[in-house]
């Protein structure tokens, strides 16, 4: 059973709207904006901020909203083409957080410095592993015959849920990232609380999206 959002009041579905929308717009800009600082291919520690926000701002980002009521560019799509889309958009994420990840060793190999001494290193370690996780993950739900005795709504729950923490951890990760003293010198004043703003902001939506996707199917069962 569906949840019909012509029910809802009009105020409400324009702010969900709204919300979505500035999403999509705030991910793109604040990636953009992290390209033009980093000037990718500039150095080899260049790539590392450009793909690591590329992964876990726009595109993790983006495979969430594909499911926003509201705001999904596809929304008129099965949710099985969705779930797909969002699967490819997870793997490239995870491909350009991994490409980052091995950019900054290489990087402090040739600098002959220390590996995972903060805990901007530490988050982004473990987030880029758990983000191979979830994926791996998700693949149940794309084929549902290896899932074979387990209750398919059950994992779709599960899946959500920590696709949600996965999501939060990746944001963390920014914004320790953020906080780096690269990003400090490069950036102060009002612009350094402006770009912390985005992933926050987004995080927010996210949570939103997907808590109440999951009130809603408890409200229609009911």
């Amino acid at each position: 059973m569906t949840v019909h959002h012509e029910s809802e009041p009009k105020l409400y579905r324009y702010s969900r709207i709204l919300c979505g929308v500035s999403t999509h717009v705030l991910c793109a800009l604040f990636t953009g904006f992290m390209t033009v600082l980093a000037k990718p291919g500039s150095s080899l520690f260049s790539w590392h901020p450009f793909l690591m926000t590329l992964g876990f701002s726009f595109l993790m980002t983006e495979a969430v909203l594909l499911f926003n009521p509201y705001s999904s560019p596809v929304r008129k799509l099965k949710h099985k083409t969705k779930g797909r889309l969002h699967w490819i958009l997870q793997c490239l994420s995870l491909c350009c957080a991994t490409a980052g990840l091995c950019a900054i060793i290489y990087n402090k190999n040739l600098n002959d410095k220390p590996h995972f001494t903060s805990w901007h290193g530490l988050v982004g370690v473990i987030t880029v592993a758990v983000v191979g996780l979830q994926s791996l993950g998700g693949l149940p739900l794309l084929y549902p015959k290896v899932a074979k005795g387990w209750s398919l709504a059950k994992l779709k729950r599960y899946h959500a849920t920590s696709g949600l923490l996965t999501y939060l951890l990746g944001s963390f990760s920014l914004f320790l990232g953020l906080c780096s003293s690269w990003f400090s010198t490069s950036v102060s004043g009002s612009v350094w609380y402006l770009a912390v703003l985005c992933p926050v902001l987004c995080a927010l939506v996210i949570m939103s999206q997907v808590t109440n996707a999951y009130m809603a199917r408890k409200r229609v069962q009911y």
